[in-house]
Parts: structure tokens; C-alpha cells; sequence
């Protein structure tokens, strides 16, 4: 009678193996899942436009465009005010910031089988509302600069046909 009362004061050991199970398939799942988000650079300013494009973007330079500024490298370059009543189609601010960015080789070209020598890519994450003036007036920048792959940030619509 004795042993059976100490047997039943000791506390009940805590059981290892299904925790471990639990985060396994939790690690797991975690690895899965990165795998498909794509890191661009989240702004609560920048409502992005729908899209139902496949093609996955890669993590390059990025430009973001405002309801009101145009910011690259958390650097406001203009107002998109002053963009759009700009003459010609070239903003030199963005042009100029591109240049020191390869000047000082922080972006690497693109591979040669993909494009010509010397050659950069940029996205652009602007918002929905943007006119296509300032639009246009920046691919120009950013193609004067050099950099002539250009991708467009977008939401992917999950249904086609909606």
C-alpha cells in the first residue's frame, strides 16, 4: 500500500516525443511556406494594382512611389507635383541617384545571355493612383541610368477571372 501511495505522489513525467513531432512538422511547414512569399518592400503609402501575372520578381533595387513623392533608397527624390509639370522626361535627381548606385557597385549587371553589357534592373513599386506622365518620366530616368530591365511591382489576383 505504501509503494502504490508513492507512486501516485510522484508528478507525471512530460513526454518529449509529440512535442518533438509538433515542431518538426511546424519547422517544416515554416520552410515550405517562405519559400513562396517574395520580399519587396512594404509601404502602407503605396496601394499596389492587380495583376494577374505569373512571373515571380526578383529582389532588386526598387523605387517607390507615393500618392506624393517618388523615394529611392529612403531618399525622397521629388514630389510628384514637380514631376509632373517637368519639361523634359528625364528626372535628374532619380537619374543621378541611379548613377552612384552603379558608380559605386551596389547593383551588379545583368547576366550577359539576359541582356547587353553593362546592363541593370530596377523595380518600381508605385501605386495604383500614380498618373502614367510620372509613370512614363521615370522608366525614362531609370532606362537614361541604365537600367533597362524594368518590373513593375503588383498584387497577384489569386482568380483569373474576376
Amino acid at each position: 500500500m505504501e509503494q502504490h501511495h508513492r507512486r501516485a505522489k510522484r508528478s507525471p513525467g512530460l513526454n518529449l516525443v509529440s512535442l518533438m513531432d509538433i515542431f518538426t512538422i511546424l519547422v517544416f511547414f515554416l520552410l515550405v511556406s517562405q519559400s513562396e512569399v517574395q520580399d519587396i518592400p512594404s509601404t502602407k503609402a503605396v496601394t499596389l494594382p492587380d495583376s494577374i501575372s505569373l512571373q515571380k520578381p526578383r529582389t532588386t533595387l526598387t523605387i517607390v512611389v507615393t500618392k506624393d513623392n517618388v523615394i529611392f533608397q529612403d531618399k525622397t527624390i521629388a514630389a510628384l507635383a514637380d514631376i509632373e509639370r517637368l519639361d523634359g522626361d528625364v528626372i535628374e535627381g532619380l537619374k543621378k541617384g541611379l548613377a552612384e548606385v552603379v558608380e559605386q557597385q551596389l547593383v551588379s549587371p545583368i547576366p550577359q545571355e539576359e541582356a547587353g553589357p553593362d546592363q541593370y534592373e530596377i523595380m518600381i513599386m508605385g501605386d495604383r493612383e500614380i498618373p502614367y506622365k510620372v509613370l512614363r518620366k521615370i522608366i525614362v530616368s531609370c532606362t537614361e541610368a541604365r537600367f533597362n530591365n524594368i518590373y513593375l511591382a503588383v498584387v497577384q489576383k489569386t482568380n483569373v477571372n474576376g
